[in-house]
C-alpha cells in the first residue's frame, strides 16, 4: 500500500483532464450498465485499495465535509468531552438541506501533518463509509461516483479501471 504523500495538485490536473469523459461514462453506465458491473466494481475496489492509501491523501477531509447524523454527534461529543449542544456550536453548522456539516474545511479533526483523524475510532458514519464504492449497486449511487472522481484518487482509479475494462479509447 502506498503511504507516500500524494501530489494533490497533480491529481486534480489529471482528474480535471478526464472529468468529462469519466462523467459521460458514468452517465452511460447509469442508463445501460454492463452485465456483471457490480461484481467488477467489488473486485476493482479491492485492487484500488492496494494502490491508494487514504493516509497519502486525505483530500476528502481537506476539501469536503461529512454529514453528521444525530447518533454521530452524540458519540463524538461524548468522545471529546462536550455536550451535544456544545459540540454543535463549536464545530458544526447546518447546510441548505438542514444536515449537520463542519463549519470549516479542512476538517477540524484532521491532523494536516500526518493526514490522520483524531477521532478515527468514533468518526462520522459518512467518513467511515467514504468513498462508498460498494455501499449500494453502482447504478443506484452513480451521483456519488460522479462527485468523488474530482476529490478521491481511489474513486478516480476505480472509474479508470471501468473505463479500461470497457476498452474505451
Amino acid at each position: 500500500m502506498n503511504t507516500q504523500s500524494l501530489n494533490i495538485s497533480a491529481f486534480r490536473r489529471i482528474a480535471s483532464r478526464n472529468r468529462r469523459r469519466f462523467r459521460k461514462l458514468l452517465s452511460t453506465l447509469e442508463k445501460l450498465p454492463f452485465r456483471g458491473l457490480d461484481k467488477f466494481v467489488v473486485a476493482a475496489d479491492k485492487e484500488v485499495w492496494k494502490e491508494v492509501s487514504c493516509l497519502s491523501c486525505a483530500n476528502c477531509c481537506k476539501t469536503m465535509s461529512p454529514t453528521y447524523t444525530l447518533r454521530d454527534i452524540r458519540r463524538i461529543a461524548k468522545y471529546v468531552n462536550l455536550s451535544e449542544k456544545e459540540f454543535r456550536a463549536k464545530w458544526l453548522t447546518k447546510d441548505k438541506a438542514g444536515d449537520w456539516i463542519n463549519q470549516r474545511i479542512p476538517c477540524q479533526f484532521l491532523d494536516l501533518q500526518t493526514n490522520m483523524c483524531s477521532i478515527y475510532s468514533v468518526r462520522p458514519k459518512d467518513c467511515a463509509g467514504f468513498p462508498h464504492h460498494t455501499k449500494k449497486k453502482m447504478v443506484d449511487y452513480m451521483h456519488v461516483y460522479r462527485q468523488n472522481i474530482d476529490y478521491c484518487p481511489a474513486t478516480y482509479r476505480l472509474v479508470e479501471k471501468i473505463y479500461k475494462k470497457m476498452n474505451i479509447s
